[in-house]
């Protein structure tokens, strides 16, 4: 439609694109008034992401428009060059474009080519800007019989040449968010009219089938874009936006003293790698011949295999015991550590299935078998060689197996032989510091260790934690005797603050869920049964309104749940304030842990019903499928 020229606006000294419309076309009057209405219908919006058109001229053969310039790539050229975006990457695209069309379709224009070559991504602010409104059109003038649009992003009543409204760009939409969390297309054909054909009668494939470990909310609102029927879509622009900021969760930076805890250390998996695959064995070796002259040959044996196996793990314990002491000195808790410890395994899981979720090249799983093989081969060689009088062969043997070993092991750190879908020394570590072992480790950490004041950064913290926190300090600062009245206040503290944490979880899940089955679709769905088994359609939707309202349900009670676990606590700590402060008592706090412990009882139900609560969003993705299958049956 144009050529585009980088120029320079004399009068506010400022670069602009010109949009030219070549003179051979700009004869052509249907052309003409096309272009034109292009420029006319983008400069009636202004708005942040989309591009802005500054004036409109036509002087002889020539007809352009001038538009602010936008410095940065399109996403089809980021795509292209860098691969699929990341989750929190794709999800700020996806909502910043969701605002652009919500605020054109407020104003009855629909843009009708929403594809990554007219999404802008501006450099510094990566900020995303829809333009080419090349074939828009006002709500008012789609009458339907015209196919326009690009095949691979194309709407269904878009490729019928139904007419169309602002729910036909959100579903180009969800084709470009498929295509930038993925890296291919929900549909892909060697020609036209079978894209076509495949966005009218298929359903898309689930984004998680293609892209394991994407966060579900995000992943179940790309999936609503997609619906066919454009009820199944979010309303508007405004309501996609809104699912979006929530899909994806918005982790708070912790502070500088707890992120060094965190990551410090995590370089040491290469130090195990190279001492237990060849320097750590010399060193065994050596240390057990020194043993053998005191304690005899077994002696040695036992000196030597401890030597190798332990030297590294004390060597860590001590590394993690000093900066947990750093860490508690700088007036952080234990807790805060935990925290930490699960925002990184949740952060590790959804990487490492996006990265090594897929099945993995047939020369990584043949590294893999050869790695395996040479492990077995060196044990073996080395148990023969301790037991038995071993020769030049089999020395010759151990060195190849080991050396084979400790290479394909490194080449399997960077290409895994095998799909992964979670990192296990994050989960372990997690598992660690949930563990009775962690209270020790945090004892031993505290020995002769001075209280510190509390930091500044604590923004990070979840309601419950701060409050759990400042009664731990309050409980602590108590006379002795008052602590032994409430021996069991830290337990239940403790007890309030897990079940808050669960309680969240659980809104979240069923949030996510509900968020996932949509609320708009029920009439389109009736409408398109009504031809096929009118029966198995009002079943369907029994079944999912029913859902619906359980699942709606149970999110309801989690929430009440978690303000009653956060009020107890609230309670428990302004107590513990009076107390200190010697205007309550200890009979008075000794009633809101019997409060506390009802609640921990009542709490106790609502953890039991987890089981049902997975049985419902397993339900929920089954009633998916068979919406996407129903239809189409029918």
């Amino acid at each position: 439609m144009g050529i585009v020229f980088l120029s320079r606006d004399v009068a506010l000294d400022r670069l602009v694109a010109i949009k030219l419309l070549p003179p051979a076309l700009a004869g052509r009057p249907g052309l003409r008034e096309r272009f034109l209405r292009e420029a006319r219908t983008a400069a009636k919006l202004s708005q942040p992401n989309i591009v802005p058109i500054h004036s409109v001229e036509e002087a002889g053969d020539l007809v352009f428009f001038v538009m602010g310039f936008v410095e940065g790539e399109t996403l089809g050229e980021r795509l292209r060059t860098k691969g699929p975006l990341t989750p929190n990457e794709a999800a700020r695209m996806l909502q910043e474009v969701s605002w652009a069309l919500g605020y054109a379709h407020g104003r009855g224009v629909v843009h009708r080519d929403i594809k990554p070559d007219n999404i802008m991504l501006e450099r510094g602010s990566g900020r995303a800007i829809v333009m080419d409104f090349g074939i828009a059109a006002a709500v008012s003038d789609v009458a339907g019989g015209e196919v326009l649009g690009t095949a691979q992003y194309i709407s269904p009543e878009q490729a019928n040449g139904d007419p169309v409204d602002g729910r036909s760009d959100l579903y180009s939409l969800g084709a470009v968010a498929f295509l930038a969390l993925t890296g291919r297309l929900p549909f892909e054909a060697a020609d036209a009219a079978s894209l076509l054909a495949m966005h009218i009668t298929r359903p898309a494939p689930p984004v998680l089938a293609v892209a394991p470990g994407l966060p579900r909310k995000l992943a179940q609102a790309v999936d609503r874009c997609l619906a066919k029927q454009p009820g199944d879509r979010f309303p508007d622009g405004e309501a996609l936006a809104e699912t979006v900021g929530m899909s994806v969760e918005q982790r708070r930076e912790l502070p500088v003293a707890v992120r060094l805890w965190l990551t410090k250390g995590q370089e040491s998996r290469m130090a195990y790698l190279i001492w237990y695959g060849g320097v750590g064995g010399g060193f065994g070796l050596l240390v057990g011949q020194l043993a053998s002259l005191v304690l005899g040959p077994t002696g040695g044996l036992v000196v030597g295999i401890n030597a190798y196996v332990l030297t590294p793990l004390l060597l860590h314990t001590g590394q993690r015991l000093w900066r947990l002491r750093r860490l508690l000195g700088a007036g952080y808790s234990v807790e805060d550590a935990k925290l930490a410890v699960r925002g990184h395994a949740e952060r590790r899981r959804e990487e490492v299935s996006y990265e090594y979720g897929s099945e993995p090249a047939l020369w990584a799983k043949a590294i893999r078998v050869l790695m395996i093989a040479s492990a077995t081969t060196f044990v073996g060689s080395v148990g023969i060689g301790l037991f038995l009088v071993g020769g030049a062969q089999l020395a010759l043997t151990a060195l190849g197996s080991g050396a084979t070993w400790f290479l394909t092991a490194v080449l399997q750190v960077m290409r895994p032989g095998r799909r992964i879908t979670r990192d296990l020394s994050a989960e372990l570590r997690s598992k660690f510091w949930d563990s009775r072992l962690a209270r020790w480790f945090e004892r031993v950490a505290r020995i002769g260790l001075r209280r510190s004041a509390t930091p500044a950064e604590l923004t990070y913290r979840p309601t419950e934690l701060a409050i759990g926190l400042a009664a731990d300090a309050l409980f602590e600062s108590l006379p002795k005797d008052q602590r032994k009245e409430l021996k069991d206040l830290p337990a239940i503290m403790t007890r309030l603050q897990h079940d808050a944490a669960l309680m969240r979880k659980t809104v979240d899940d069923l949030g996510g869920a509900l968020a996932g089955l949509g609320e708009q679709g029920d009439a389109a769905r009736s409408s398109a049964l009504a031809g096929g088994d009118g029966a198995a359609g009002a079943q369907l939707m029994d079944t999912r309104a029913k859902l619906r309202a359980d699942l709606t349900a149970k999110r309801d009670q989690a929430a009440n749940r978690l303000a009653d676990a956060v009020a107890a606590l609230e309670n428990i700590r302004l107590s513990l304030l009076k107390l200190k402060a010697g205007t309550g008592t200890v009979d008075g706090l000794t009633d809101d842990l019997t409060a506390a412990r009802a609640l921990n009882r009542a709490m106790d139900e609502v953890a039991e019903a987890r089981a049902e609560v997975e049985a419902l969003l397993k339900a929920g993705r089954t009633s998916g499928a068979a919406r996407l299958s129903g239809p189409q049956h029918a």
